[in-house]
């Protein structure tokens, strides 16, 4: 699979632009790319600004799968559902269409494996095996597939506000002492049987009255693109914003790492990795 290094362009929904709630936050992150000279563009046809999980996966350069879009958590909102179909012809896309159930937030990868939480299981009850469903998606992404599980009060349970690569054998996370015994027992146990080590990383456990499924305070869920990363800080009470960025600058000592506020998003449940879709575009 391409990994976030790989990939040399951004795309956002053209709705982070034109609904006027994010468009200075939006601006902001251009210009960031700008200053590092990191192509981007904006996608037709989309409902929302999430558009990580209904754009395809790229697997290789000019090979993308594209998995059904049906999330549990939208059943009530269909007017917030993006048709994959639609969106890949109207912004000329030719992905390998699967009929498999999965959002691309659920898929972080490196190059010969990546991991998903079990929340495919859910979303999938056709498949009365999972190891089948597992071997398909193995075969569609040609990587191995490890399952981790996911956080049963996360609304989407998607493994990107959770775990990213930092190399084959090595992933940093949200502080384990911080969250749910049964994920830290779970995590803990896939970790040992896949010789993975675990960074731990800071997170904030910030209460919003009127955001309750609001992402402020997770700093994973990251923007990764050719040498770049970009980190959410959110600059609140109690914040550990300079603790983060300085963890990240001895993780990846030979990147360009930046930082934006990213509050006004994420209050609505989704960070830098939930609103952007990294490719090489490259032929």
């Amino acid at each position: 699979m391409i990994t976030g290094k790989e990939t040399n362009t951004v795309y956002f929904s053209e709705k982070l632009r034109s609904d006027e709630r994010f468009t200075k936050t939006c601006n902001t992150l251009t210009t960031l790319l700008e200053k590092h000279s990191i192509k981007y563009g904006f996608l037709k046809a989309t409902k929302d600004i999430w558009c990580r999980d209904y754009m395809p996966i790229q697997t290789d350069k000019g090979k993308f799968i594209q998995f059904h879009y049906e999330p549990s958590y939208l059943k009530d909102e269909p007017e917030f559902q993006t048709d994959p179909k639609e969106v890949c012809k109207a912004n000329n896309i030719n992905p390998l269409f699967s009929r498999i159930n999965l959002d691309g937030g659920n898929v972080v990868n490196w190059s010969d494996r990546a991991i998903i939480t079990d929340r495919v299981f859910d979303e999938n009850p056709d498949y009365s095996s999972k190891v089948k469903l597992i071997s398909e998606i193995e075969k569609l992404l040609e990587v191995e597939i490890i399952v981790i599980p996911q956080i049963k009060s996360d609304l989407t349970g998607h493994a990107d506000g959770m775990v990213r690569f930092v190399d084959r054998n090595t992933v940093l996370g949200n502080d384990r002492e911080k969250e749910y015994k049964y994920w830290k027992i779970g995590i803990n146990k896939i970790l040992k049987e896949n010789g993975i080590d675990y960074i731990d990383i800071p997170f904030l456990e910030q209460k919003e009255k009127n955001y309750p499924d609001h992402a402020i305070g997770c700093y994973i869920n990251y923007l990764e693109v050719e040498n770049l990363i970009v980190i959410p800080i959110f600059e609140t009470e109690k914040n550990r914003d300079q603790e983060v960025y300085d963890k990240f600058r001895v993780i990846f000592p030979e990147r360009k790492i930046e930082t934006i506020n990213y509050n006004k998003i994420g209050f609505y449940g989704g960070l830098l990795n939930c609103t952007t879709w990294t490719v090489n575009a490259d032929k």
